[in-house]
Order: C-alpha cells, then sequence, then structure tokens
C-alpha cells in the first residue's frame, strides 16, 4: 500500500462518503466523438481543475495542443459530490446522443 493510500485512509474518518475519484476514458470514433461527448454533458463542467466538488470533463488533447502525448479521443473525468446516479445518466446520454 502506498504512503498517499495510508495517509488517505487515515484522513477518511474525518471525511463522508469515501475518497473522490478521478479517471481517464477513450471514447470510440476519436477527437471529434470525444469533443461531442463533452459537449453533450450536462452535470459534467468542462474545466481543468482539481480543487472543488463538482465534477469536471476535460478534453486534455485540445488543452495542451499539437505535439500533445495525450490521445486525442481522451476524456479526463474529475468525479465531484453529485448524486452518483446523476452522473451516471448523464455520461448514458451523452455516449448515446
Amino acid at each position: 500500500m502506498s504512503p498517499m493510500h495510508i495517509l488517505n485512509s487515515r484522513q477518511y474518518d474525518l471525511l463522508t462518503g469515501g475518497f473522490g475519484g478521478m479517471l481517464s476514458v477513450r471514447i470510440k470514433g476519436g477527437e471529434a466523438a470525444s469533443m461531442k461527448v463533452a459537449e453533450r454533458l450536462k452535470l459534467f463542467k468542462r474545466a481543468t481543475s482539481l480543487g472543488g466538488v463538482e465534477s469536471l470533463v476535460e478534453h486534455r488533447a485540445s488543452i495542451e495542443g499539437e505535439g500533445t502525448p495525450c490521445p486525442a479521443d481522451l476524456l479526463r473525468l474529475s468525479i465531484g459530490i453529485e448524486d452518483v446516479e446523476d452522473l451516471i445518466d448523464d455520461m448514458t446520454q451523452a455516449l448515446e446522443g
């Protein structure tokens, strides 16, 4: 277990709701498809940040620009405190769009 995980586990007793989450997903269909998914999201805000409580989506390749090693079809998600079912529903509708 990493030292940071041990520290977070100790701090967990002070928190309600558990740890926050960040993940990256690659969208089938390339850059254009990933941008459309990000545009269709309603609860996720389009932003680059780790300090807030709201759920965020970022298309990292467009932030970094030409020559980035980041895949063009990748979306980075930071999960906030919204209801998990609402976030799942939002992501589902954006992917099915």
